[in-house]
């Protein structure tokens, strides 16, 4: 994790050579990142057959830092161990369970998480293993979590929260990216910068929309070409038909999580050709205004006594190969 990086997220609101004000600013854009996914996959349990407790905080890892920065990332975040937690979502189960930021994690219902020193380049292995420990756990039980602050160790335990099985992580830089690989939901760090938490909800309910609906896998099964040929012929019409499908059920996970569903039709509306590209964008993406045409069709078909959560049809999709 270059400091250049680093001071990418504070959004250039932080002179460079100031790293806790940067810590500050990247404690801030992964604790709104946190309070959209915490929002979203729980109130979007019910619409994934994969789901795993869902706390409602941010996490990270010493490791994550480069060396040069890990001295003032102990300072600014309070590692005591590997893990700690970033940011919690206010309200959330581990509010309530009295998790605070700085933390650290020492076990998961039991289990120790290992105490070793990070390695020499930035890595999130320390980071990852502990949120798999925690995706692992039945997802309908409340959560055992001990916990260790200036030296003092306790365990608390944390309400049952389930919510749909996913990551979430801010990539860092200056590239307008979003992407999810069916495991991981990444947004790019200008989107925090440029969106309010409801348009962010958008785009992070488009990417948790591909892992639902399972995307990866049955691109990977219809044998599709990435890269280079991914926009040509059977290729780009595949990718797209994920793209239509990620819109219309990412603007029902806005709508279940108690977003107005006609944000999406906006967004795309008013952003589309920020995120898209406009007149360079991948023929693999319908256009922004296709896409807040076909949204809002959706939404005037959506039953009048819909109850939330709201299961739509397209949820059958991820059940069907693409062809």
């Amino acid at each position: 994790m270059p400091f250049a990086f680093l001071a990418a997220v504070a959004l250039a609101a932080t002179p460079a050579d100031d790293p806790a004000a940067t810590f500050a600013a990247l404690r801030e854009v992964d604790g709104r990142m946190a309070a959209i996914a915490y929002r979203l996959t729980t109130a979007n349990a019910a619409l994934c057959r994969d789901r795993q407790p869902t706390p409602g905080w941010a996490l990270h890892s010493i490791g994550q830092y480069d060396a040069p920065l890990r001295a003032q990332a102990k300072v600014s975040f309070g590692f005591e161990r590997p893990v700690a937690v970033e940011a919690v979502v206010p309200g959330g189960p581990a509010a309530r369970a009295g998790i605070a930021p700085g933390d650290s994690l020492v076990a998961i219902d039991g289990q120790p998480l290992p105490d070793t020193a990070p390695p020499a380049q930035s890595s999130s292995a320390a980071r990852d293993a502990a949120q798999a420990v925690i995706a692992g756990e039945p997802a309908d039980r409340p959560l055992a979590v001990t916990l260790l602050r200036d030296g003092r160790t306790r365990t608390v335990t944390i309400p049952a929260s389930p919510g749909c099985r996913s990551a979430f992580e801010v990539l860092l830089g200056n590239k307008m990216e979003a992407s999810s690989d069916g495991r991981i939901v990444q947004i790019g760090v200008p989107f925090f910068a440029r969106y309010t938490d409801e348009e962010l909800a958008v785009v992070i309910g488009h990417e948790l929309a591909h892992t639902i609906l399972r995307h990866r896998a049955r691109l990977d099964a219809a044998g599709v070409s990435r890269g280079l040929l991914a926009e040509v012929g059977r290729n780009g019409r595949l990718f797209r038909t994920t793209e239509d499908q990620a819109d219309i059920l990412g603007m029902y996970l806005i709508r279940n999580a108690g977003w107005n569903p006609q944000a999406a039709v906006r967004f795309w509306r008013e952003h589309g050709g920020e995120v898209d590209g406009g007149l360079f964008r991948s023929r693999t993406h319908p256009s922004s205004k296709a896409r807040a045409a076909a949204l809002e069709a959706e939404i005037a078909r959506v039953p009048a006594d819909a109850p939330t959560p709201y299961l739509p049809p397209i949820l059958a999709e991820a059940d069907k190969p693409l062809s």
